[in-house]
């Protein structure tokens, strides 16, 4: 009877201790907003060797690794039900087929409506070729191994996304969010301008850049570090196409620095709209090394100042648009095309191919456009594709660039998304690299209004910017 007596005792006082635990969290939160979140990582490095992506000049599958990589999850919500799930991947480019089957398997499980789920990659240039993303990189038919080797990677890396989303779903914990915005200088502009015109590659100290940093922190009830995840706008090409091993670039080792100095915590970086700007001085380990110290010390340093306590209610809104294309080539084009001994000609026979199918080739782009929003404390948008700078520049003219945080790669990696200038300049990001992308030609200048409309639409009024000293775009 004792034992039974000391159970009964037991059971009154729990829903009292469990009231007074929830006093406590909700005493030591006293200034900021409780979210509940969780975090989970996983090791997405390949167990074989396998074609990179990122630079056309390579043939050859990888040979070794050089650092490993990783598929990093947060959620951020105030219970599961209402949670928004960010993923980011060490990847170059995660295509919609894979971000659209992990989203609907993850709703399936977890009951997350579409707009809550965000799928990013690093757009390291040294991660493996997945199935679905840039289908003519290497401008000839993958060898069947290859191709084998890529298709097997694809499907375990689909199911491991799906894993660690899963994972920090589990992983729930009362915490609190902070962040600021803090500035590294190593992306530079790349593309030279000679007459109003694109003429190549190089180092142009003058062009437009977005050297912003802004970076989130979480922390548990005991104020203790447990999330980072910071943004930069810059390709992650530290290392050149002559490197063929697996690698996270400089957006790897800064979460690798960060996480070495910070137990416990697990790191992530997204990518801004850096489309035109490169890593200087590039290429090789050592400058992928020195840059993400670069990235890693500016974060330490924003720790030790004051940050921006978050504590508005997260707000995810979610639209796909179409981009239209520009004129699409006649027949007789793709004929000549064809001619080419390169990629130019690969692409132009896979277009006949389509053709003599009875396909028509495509004159519109589906587009997806993402927001997160916190209050009137801080906007997120994620924009798909390899985004120009100037898309960020002029975000943050029209809303409060110390409130706004702009990620690219975002969901889908379609192609370039170049400006109405680039578009003026033409060149790689405008034209060239669609081959790779196998799209049927350039974006029409639209493009540019119709994603500004549409950030401006799923944009609270309350983050809309009249303020003059806002980055000018060059």
């Amino acid at each position: 009877m004792g034992k039974d007596k000391d159970a009964i005792m037991s059971a009154l006082l729990l829903p009292a201790v469990v009231f007074n635990v929830m006093l406590l969290v909700t005493d030591l939160f006293a200034d900021s907003t409780v979210y509940e979140v969780g975090a989970a990582r996983m090791d997405i490095t390949p167990d074989q060797s396998i074609r990179l992506a990122g630079y056309f000049a390579r043939r050859q599958e990888s040979d070794g690794i050089a650092q490993r990589l990783w598929a990093k999850a947060i959620a951020i919500g105030n219970h599961k039900s209402n949670s928004a799930i960010l993923i980011t991947v060490e990847n170059c480019c995660v295509p919609a087929s894979i971000t659209e089957e992990v989203a609907s398997r993850i709703e399936n499980r977890a009951g997350l409506p579409r707009r809550r789920i965000t799928i990013c990659s690093t757009h390291t240039h040294t991660g493996p070729c997945l199935k679905g993303a840039l289908p003519i990189m290497f401008g000839e038919p993958i060898p069947e191994d290859h191709q084998a080797r890529i298709d097997s990677y694809t499907k375990k890396l689909t199911d491991n996304l799906e894993r660690v989303a899963m994972a920090a779903l589990a992983d729930s914990w009362p915490g609190k969010l902070a962040w600021n915005q803090g500035t590294v200088r190593f992306a530079c502009n790349r593309r030279m301008i000679k007459d109003g015109k694109h003429i190549g590659f190089g180092k142009i100290s003058s062009g437009p850049v977005d050297h912003a940093l802004p970076m989130l922190c979480i922390t548990d009830h005991r104020d203790k570090l447990r999330f980072i995840i910071a943004n930069y706008a810059c390709h992650c090409t530290s290392l050149g196409g002559d490197f063929n091993k697996i690698c996270g670039d400089w957006a790897g080792y800064a979460q690798e620095y960060i996480e070495n100095k910070h137990s416990d915590v697990i790191a992530l970086i997204t990518i801004g709209c850096g489309a035109d700007a490169d890593p200087q001085p590039r290429t090789g380990l050592e400058y992928a090394k020195q840059h993400g110290r670069e990235v890693a010390s500016e974060v330490n340093r924003l720790l030790k100042g004051k940050l921006k306590p978050i504590t508005g209610q997260l707000v995810c809104r979610f639209e796909r648009i179409k981009l239209p294309f520009d004129n699409i080539p006649p027949r007789k084009q793709w004929e000549e095309r064809s001619k080419h001994d390169d990629a130019i000609g690969y692409h132009a026979r896979m277009q006949l191919e389509k053709l003599d199918r009875g396909e028509a080739l495509p004159t519109e782009l589906s587009y997806p456009i993402q927001t997160w929003v916190f209050g009137r404390d801080l906007a997120m948008v994620f924009l798909a594709g390899e985004v120009v700078v100037d898309y960020s520049l002029k975000l943050k003219r029209m809303f409060d660039a110390d409130r706004l945080w702009v990620t690219a790669y975002a969901n889908d990696v379609p192609c370039y998304i170049p400006s109405k200038r680039i578009l003026a300049e033409g060149g790689y990001e405008a034209e060239h690299s669609m081959i790779f992308y196998d799209r049927p030609t350039r974006l029409a200048p639209v493009v540019e209004d119709n994603i500004l409309k549409t950030v401006h639409h799923l944009l609270p009024d309350s983050f809309q910017s009249n303020r003059s000293s806002t980055p000018q775009i060059k």
